[in-house]
């Protein structure tokens, strides 16, 4: 073959390869790696707009009714408003802890073990508000983005329904509604429960 020609055919060869074609299929680049920052940022946005609406909610519930009247928000509203969040941000958010109040809240291996290192981490002096854990998880349907953010236990009005001294009435209504209640006698700057995102990938 004339050294021209030769020179002409492996130009275009790489002119193609460089356009992602090749000579018996496709060039494969290496597979992209997630986006951690931005898939922490979007997980950020889910919480925010969720604890939004949930304090929202709460604020009117406690202004129009009291405490008793806040419960039925957590029991009915709660879960509407993540499910909003869900769907506008195109993940899974829930709330969850240790000592849940609501059975369908319990959590799963990778929540439990995030909420433990996080109880570890306040025992040594850090300070609930900033801890988060953030995963990569491999699983046999593919990748899924995991992100734990934990929930530290406030005062007012979270120990009115939380804390250890629950007035009768309100303690009344909270094992009518959850009658396994665990999730009482937290004091403020606790671990009180933990905000989790789950997004495949």
């Amino acid at each position: 073959m004339p050294s021209s020609l030769n020179a002409c055919l492996k130009t275009s060869f790489l002119a193609l390869a460089a356009l992602g074609v090749a000579i018996g299929g496709p060039v494969l680049a290496e597979d992209a790696k997630p986006d951690m920052p931005a898939l922490k940022k979007e997980a950020m946005g889910a919480i925010k707009g969720l604890v939004g609406n949930l304090k929202k909610e709460l604020k009117a519930a406690m202004k129009n009714g009291g405490p008793v009247n806040a419960i039925e928000v957590c029991n009915t509203v709660a879960p509407s408003i993540a499910a909003t969040q869900s769907t506008a941000h195109k993940l899974t958010i829930r709330r969850t802890a240790i000592k849940f109040r609501n059975p369908d809240n319990a959590p799963d291996d990778f929540e439990r073990a995030a909420m433990e290192s996080f109880i570890a981490d306040i025992a040594a002096g850090k300070d609930a508000k900033t801890l988060q854990r953030a995963e990569i998880v491999k699983t046999s349907e593919g990748e899924t983005f995991r992100f734990v953010k934990a929930i530290p236990m406030g005062e007012k009005p979270c120990v009115v329904c939380h804390g250890g001294n629950i007035k009768p009435e309100v303690k009344a209504e909270i094992e009518k509604r959850y009658p396994d209640d665990k999730a009482v006698g937290f004091k403020p700057g606790e671990l009180r429960g933990a905000f989790s995102i789950s997004k495949k990938l």
